[in-house]
């Protein structure tokens, strides 16, 4: 965390409005995860800014979401979510069809199996 940061957390007052990258602060989601949240309309910049402009967003909203449970919750999953598509989409192979990442590329199960399918079975002489 850089000093910038740091200054910022420590402030006695909180300005009425802050950018991205202090939301993210507040928040506790790195500053490039905001537009994400933006996107999917869990999080709603001031005003209606252009599509290039800065956004800023109200600290009496932020302050209120990071107490909500259930906000938190969809706004990771949003954010997983959108980390998991752009993964699968360069090719990454930690990436699945139903969600679940292995380094083989193959469901749990189906590794699971096919790991003792190929162990020999001990066999004992008989007595």
């Amino acid at each position: 965390m850089n000093t910038e940061h740091c200054q910022f957390r420590t402030l006695v007052g909180w300005p009425a409005r802050v950018t991205y990258i202090e939301a993210g602060i507040i928040l506790g989601f790195p500053g490039h995860d905001i537009p994400v949240l933006v996107s999917r309309g869990l999080l709603r910049p001031l005003g209606r800014p252009g599509q290039n402009s800065t956004k800023y967003f109200a600290t009496a909203e932020l302050l209120e979401l990071r107490h909500d449970v259930k906000w938190l919750a969809r706004a990771t999953d949003a954010v997983q979510e959108r980390w998991r598509l752009k993964n699968r989409k360069k090719g990454n192979p930690a990436c699945i069809r139903d969600g679940r990442t292995s380094r083989s590329n193959q469901p749990f199960e189906d590794r699971a199996r096919s790991l003792t399918a190929s162990r020999p079975t001990r066999v004992t002489p008989a007595l």
